[in-house]
């Protein structure tokens, strides 16, 4: 039991982050995962309370309304346990948890 919650933690552990350019970005995890995120996908992850309904969950932002040219300006660690991403579109309160985003990269 307490291998598989080592897991779990080391899961959503990065050990490095790497902006390689303005529309990719790789995270090489503790547990060895190797996620890539391109900036589109992202940016219409967005978790933030303008893209997704506090109270609901429902996301409000549309897939559509983002560019496939939007680009990441810049990447800030929030504590230990996040990303901010400003991006091209000027878009810049979507705060990504480690959780969260390993969880996108689980996903495709």
């Amino acid at each position: 039991m307490v291998q598989a919650s080592e897991r779990r933690g080391l899961a959503v552990e990065p050990r490095e982050i790497k902006h390689e350019d303005d529309i990719n970005l790789r995270i090489t995890w503790a547990d060895g995962r190797l996620c890539r995120y391109r900036a589109v996908d992202l940016r219409r992850a967005c978790p933030c309370a303008q893209c997704v309904n506090e109270w609901t969950g429902e996301r409000m932002l549309r897939p559509e309304a983002i560019s496939d040219d939007v680009t990441i300006s810049d990447i800030s660690v929030v504590g230990r346990y996040a990303l901010n991403f400003r991006w091209s579109d000027g878009h810049e309160t979507g705060i990504y948890s480690f959780r969260y985003l390993r969880d996108l990269c689980e996903a495709t």
